[in-house]
């Protein structure tokens, strides 16, 4: 126990005020026995027994009291206040014969979800929350609780042939009373209808205030065509399914490819541009296709969708992306205050807003966000991994291992999230056994599973130096390579970084030369891309190259300080200092990492004790204070 958590509990039994007690009664006595002995005339080793008994009984009555005195409850806390008018819409039962009508039950349960949120007076759970709750006995009480809502509405779909039956019910899930249930059997064009009028009847058994342009929005059908729909819900799965690993890249590409089928299929698809506008920017944003007709192709897809439907939101929130990945964060601001009036639950408006506030370096702003957004979307994977990737930027890593609690218990058998988990001890503790074996066991459970988590095993086998590990890692990394915060690091870097660890320095020239020709390929039609400056300076360090290292590395930190983007401002700050210290350039290194330590940046104590990037640095005994300082205490 430590001294803090052994104060606290000395409060919690009450011994305190037996100290506190003691002391006085034995003041008293000493000062009345200076008065009282001299005056009878007693000797002075009679004061020094009274001292003595005095001094050695206080212990004794410590510990009689810590013993024997039961510490006080410890107090609950506070259940969170449940709104009224607040609901989850499980996914409905596909009671089709045919599974492949799985997308169309999921299509119908969306639909009605989404019809929903678009009123002001709900509060409405957004769709990835609800997702895990597909399958399995549902206990609706509990996961009402886990939700944070009042009311649960669930259902079936069956479609056969030209037709579709349909189901729906909602429970006051807090005592299990059926408010309402309706059943459909109608021609298959009629689903939209049937969506709209059950969207409307839960809204009216709530009493929630339907706006004439509330009704309006949930009347009208997202398209005519079955074909386009489907494949929409096609991209929207695989975007949902879109974590923090190597699965990123290739399902946002087919995502692209399955939305372009939509609007080919259906021209007037509103929420297919839409979402094609924002898959295009995140895969720009993310560097797998960092050009300037990859952005021409999302603003193409945002100027159909507002030329559509101007007056909706949801042009407008991706419109709103756009601009935040372009760091326009006051147009982006705009965007989103447009977007708000019409997507009241939309849990990417405070999303965005806890993005840029990230950005600008309002931490404080960006966590409240976030959390806000987690009310409405409580079981998001993604956004609790953003959560605890903020708290780990701050160095707060009991926060950011909270957040890692909430993603594992959201998603349990998500290999990704449980990993991360585990390599908070690594930037914690620059403990690496428990991600390895965390690692382990996900692959020994699912061989397949090494997609998700190669990055993270790079890491961890780096960090422990195991060649083996090390190369069954690289081995499942796609060649676009790593994304650690912001800045694509290609695979050809990670292989330079492999062999300069295990001092092949014949494959880490290899390795880092192809590096350096994919960056400079990429620099030749973008020469300010910093990100790509960045990594291109560390490759020439490695490759012996000082002086064109130093000058891309700090043209990079030029064109994107941390006034600008305080986040991947950092991690090119980082990176500076990475090749400083490759150059051989130690005092700048050592500079640069200070300068990094006085930020949030994702720098840890882990990372600098024990990952070979800093090797050139050991021994320096600036840096072994630097590394001290930030040992956990």
């Amino acid at each position: 126990m430590n001294l803090e958590r052994f104060f606290s509990e000395l409060k919690r039994r009450n011994v305190y005020k037996v100290a506190v007690a003691y002391a006085v009664v034995a003041w008293l006595l000493i000062q009345g026995g200076s008065i009282l002995f001299p005056t009878f005339g007693a000797p002075a080793w009679v004061m020094q027994v009274l001292v003595t008994v005095l001094v050695l009984g206080f212990p004794s009555a410590l510990v009689f009291t810590w013993a024997t005195a039961s510490p006080p409850p410890e107090q609950p806390a506070p259940s969170p206040v449940i709104i009224e008018k607040s609901i989850a819409v499980l996914p409905f039962d596909n009671l089709s014969e045919e599974q492949a009508n799985a997308f169309f039950a999921d299509g119908v349960h969306d639909e009605i979800l989404s019809d929903l949120a678009k009123i002001a007076d709900l509060k409405v759970i957004s769709r990835t929350s609800v997702m895990q709750y597909r399958t399995g006995n549902r206990n609706l009480r509990e996961i009402a609780k886990e939700l944070g809502v009042a009311h649960i509405l669930e259902g079936s779909v069956q479609r056969a042939g030209n037709r579709v039956r349909l189901r729906a019910q909602l429970i006051d899930a807090r005592t299990d009373a059926h408010l309402w249930a309706e059943k459909y059997d109608r021609p298959l064009d009629d689903v939209f209808a049937i969506q709209s009028e059950i969207a409307k009847a839960v809204a009216a058994q709530l009493q929630a205030k339907l706006s004439p342009a509330e009704k309006a929005a949930i009347e009208q059908p997202p398209t005519a065509d079955l074909i386009a729909y489907d494949r929409y819900l096609r991209s929207k799965k695989l975007l949902d399914q879109t974590s923090y690993d190597a699965r990123t890249i290739d399902n946002t590409r087919q995502a692209i490819w399955l939305l372009e089928q939509a609007v080919a299929h259906d021209p007037k698809f509103y929420l297919a541009h839409c979402q094609l506008a924002w898959t295009h920017d995140a895969l720009y944003f993310i560097g797998a296709d960092h050009s300037p007709a990859r952005v021409a192709q999302a603003r193409d897809a945002l100027k159909r969708a507002l030329t559509l439907a101007p007056e909706r939101g949801e042009a407008h929130l991706a419109a709103a992306w756009i601009s935040y990945h372009s760091r326009d964060y006051e147009g982006a601001l705009a965007e989103l205050g447009t977007a708000r009036r019409t997507l009241p639950n939309d849990s990417s408006i405070p999303i965005v807003a806890g993005f840029i506030a990230r950005r600008q370096n309002q931490w404080q702003q960006c966590t409240e966000n976030l959390e806000r957004a987690a009310e409405l979307d409580p079981q998001r994977v993604w956004l609790l991994q953003q959560i605890s990737q903020t708290y780990g930027l701050l160095r707060r890593y009991a926060d950011m291992a909270r957040a890692l609690d909430r993603a594992v218990a959201a998603s349990p058998h998500d290999a990704n999230t449980r990993v991360a988990r585990a390599l908070v001890d690594l930037e914690w503790h620059a403990h690496t056994q428990p991600a390895r074996e965390e690692i382990y066991s996900l692959l020994s459970e699912d061989p397949s599973a090494v997609d998700a988590v190669a990055e993270q095993w790079f890491t961890v086998a780096l960090c422990r130096r195991d060649s083996t590990d090390i190369d069954r890692a690289l081995a499942s990394i796609p060649p676009e390579g790593i994304i650690p915060i912001n800045v694509r690091m290609p695979r050809s870097f990670c292989e330079g970084v492999a062999a300069r660890t295990r001092r092949d320095a014949a494959a880490a020239e290899s390795a880092f030369t192809s590096a350096r020709a994919e960056m400079l390929k990429l620099l030749d039609g973008q020469p300010d891309y910093a990100e790509a400056l960045s990594v291109l300076g560390m490759s020439e360090a490695a490759l012996g190259r000082k002086e064109d290292a130093l000058q891309h590395s700090r043209r990079a930190i030029e064109l994107l300080p941390i006034t600008k983007d305080a986040v991947t401002g950092a991690e090119i700050l980082r990176n500076l200092a990475i090749t400083c210290a490759w150059a051989d350039e130690k005092d700048l290194a050592i500079k640069q990492l200070e300068e990094a330590l006085q930020l949030p940046s994702p720098i840890s104590y882990g990372q600098l004790r024990l990952h070979p990037w800093w090797d050139p640095l050991r021994g320096d005994a600036r840096f072994d204070k630097i590394v001290a300082s930030l040992a956990p205490k």
